[in-house]
């Protein structure tokens, strides 16, 4: 069994910033990231608010990231954290490959993307239905798509595929978008149509998605729609299975609970990152990760 003084789950902006932070330190530290480093911020089609880049795509930020944190710190990637356990003052990981010990944990573990509940979306993911725009918008060029969601993820994926795409059309649940006031300026200056108070029941197909069936609450009507694409933004939950089997106190919607030094209930428990709720931006998940590092650090020290 391998030992280590403080081991990170997760190599997202928060992970791979305290991963930095504490490889600068000179202690024994590991990122363990259940798939490819970087997270949700691979997805993620255009940053134009992290300091140092008037834009940047999130995949390429985050190889940038993973550069830098490879400097300091060994990332495992494809290795998934199955189960944690405090023992005699440590913490004991059991993980996908093998065993591990430390003093300390980082639990960086985001959040995945929400699903819509519709009839026939499992049955669509990557056969027309996409969760990431700058990932797939080329294979729906000069095709039409529709992006299911309001908030700012919904916008930058509508602003993104109306480059690419010949039709692109919001449909919404509610009669006004939740994005920031910049995204809705640049959507209504676009001209991308936005459907309102409406929801997508149904998703339908062959080999690949065809059509959609739309709800409009306020006519209690539905239509069809046929489409080529589907982009869902709609939201995500809090990866928390781990810091709930550790008894780690989480808020009323699932997400961990920290003070100002990203420490938990739990001593020599920290996290930080989208799987603390809050302002899930690139900016706050970098901050409170070199936070967590640096209190991880002062504390086993």
């Amino acid at each position: 069994m391998e030992e280590y003084d403080v081991i990170i789950i997760g190599a997202g902006p928060a992970g791979l910033t305290a991963g930095i932070y504490a490889g600068r330190e000179d202690i024994k530290a590991l990122i363990l990231e259940k798939g490819t480093a970087g997270g949700m911020q691979n997805v993620a089609p255009l940053v134009g608010n992290y300091p140092g880049f008037k834009t940047i795509t999130g995949a390429n930020l985050s190889q940038r990231m993973i550069e830098q944190a490879s400097n300091y710190i060994q990332i495992n990637e494809l290795e998934d954290v199955k189960e944690i356990k405090a023992e005699a003052g440590k913490f004991i990981l059991k993980t996908s490959k093998q065993y591990y010990s430390a003093q300390a944990i980082i639990l960086c573990t985001g959040t995945t993307y929400r699903k819509l509940g519709a009839k026939g979306e499992d049955d669509f993911v990557g056969k027309g239905i996409s969760y990431c725009s700058i990932c797939d918008a080329l294979l729906f060029k000069d095709r039409k798509v529709v992006v299911i969601g309001g908030g700012d993820s919904a916008v930058e994926h509508a602003l993104h595929l109306n480059d690419v795409c010949s039709e692109v059309t919001i449909i919404h649940r509610r009669d006004e978008l939740r994005a920031k006031k910049d995204g809705k300026d640049r959507i209504k200056e676009a001209g991308i149509p936005i459907i309102w108070n409406s929801v997508v029941t149904e998703i339908n197909g062959d080999v690949v998605l065809r059509s959609i069936k739309i709800y409009d609450k306020i006519k209690d009507k539905e239509t069809e729609m046929e489409v080529d694409g589907v982009f869902i933004a709609v939201g995500e939950e809090p990866n928390n299975q781990l810091a709930k089997e550790l008894g780690v106190k989480l808020d009323t919607n699932g997400y961990i609970i920290t003070d100002k030094e990203q420490k938990t209930n739990m001593d020599h428990v920290y996290a930080a990152g989208d799987i603390t709720g809050g302002v899930k931006q690139m900016v706050v998940a970098a901050g409170e990760g070199a936070i967590a590092a640096i209190s991880a650090y002062n504390n086993i020290k």
